[in-house]
């Protein structure tokens, strides 16, 4: 039987934890989010497949959804998709985190020439965690204007949630080639590869291997909806990086149900120690988060 959102709660209580962190939400100011949401809703013939929104539904709503399943903390991602909607996108973000207090306090960025003095600015404000979307963006991550974007988060250790795999559509910059340039010029730099990096999993499981800070998130990795079985090596490596994979899910906007990425984590078979740290005290150690 499928496992089911209402499940959740029991299900953490079984492995002794307080809950889940899930470091890969999206809430987004409301004209941003339905651009969004229009996006998936056209991606089916790009996809060969419908992607529907599971959970089309208020903030409020979603909120309040997270928390009933016992997400304890969870990010609030967007991402700027060109130059000059940053300052639009934190405003907002960090509104939602000053009225909702389990949410990280996150921001994004993009390679502008003002980067260089709103994100420090963000960083000495407290912002917890930032996203960057390289396809969406259509920019290289080792773009020179983030340089020094890049060394001032090295420096603060703030996490970025990093979407640079090539799924579900490659673009220009997508890929390890310019994570791998960035990283060899800013080797802390916290980093946690979002879905994995999907499709190119081993490159950045190679990454994290090499560099302490460099961590991936599960986010929609061996759902059904990809219809891929798991390649037989990847469970092992997975189990070899226990401490730095984090559970994400990209709620809300996913064709299934919250508690599907729950349950193909359970399918991989690789014990209750490694969903505990994967569900809580990996994300819990990242952010500081107290049951």
């Amino acid at each position: 039987m499928s496992l089911r959102d209402g499940d959740l709660p029991a299900l953490t209580a079984d492995l002794g934890l307080p809950g889940i962190v899930d470091v890969h939400v999206h809430f987004m100011a409301p004209p941003i989010l339905a651009k969004v949401w229009a996006y998936f809703d056209a991606a089916g013939p790009m996809l060969g497949r419908p992607w529907p929104i599971t959970y089309r539904w208020t903030d409020e709503e979603r909120v309040a959804h997270l928390r009933s399943m016992g997400v304890r903390r969870f990010s609030a991602l967007s991402y700027a998709h060109r130059p000059g909607v940053a300052g639009f996108m934190n405003e907002w973000t960090l509104d939602f985190a000053d009225r909702t207090p389990d949410a990280l306090r996150s921001a994004t960025f993009y390679p502008e020439p003002e980067a260089a003095t709103y994100v420090p600015q963000l960083v000495e404000d407290g912002v917890e965690v930032f996203k960057v979307h390289v396809q969406v963006g259509d920019f290289a991550p080792d773009d020179p204007l983030l340089d020094p974007v890049w060394g001032v988060l090295a420096e603060s250790g703030t996490p970025i949630v990093l979407h640079a795999g090539s799924g579900p559509a490659p673009g220009k910059h997508t890929g390890p080639e310019g994570v791998e340039h960035v990283l060899s010029r800013h080797p802390g730099l916290a980093l946690v590869i979002a879905h994995l990096g999907m499709p190119e999993i081993d490159d950045f499981l190679d990454l994290a291997e090499r560099h302490d800070n460099v961590r991936l998130d599960t986010t929609m990795a061996f759902v059904d909806f990809w219809e891929q079985p798991v390649p037989a090596h990847l469970p092992p490596r997975l189990l070899g990086l226990q401490d730095k994979i984090l559970f994400g899910t990209d709620f809300p906007n996913i064709p299934y149900e919250y508690a599907h990425q729950v349950e193909v984590l359970q399918r991989l078979d690789l014990g209750d120690d490694w969903m505990r740290s994967v569900l809580w005290h990996n994300g819990a150690e990242l952010f500081s988060v107290t049951p």
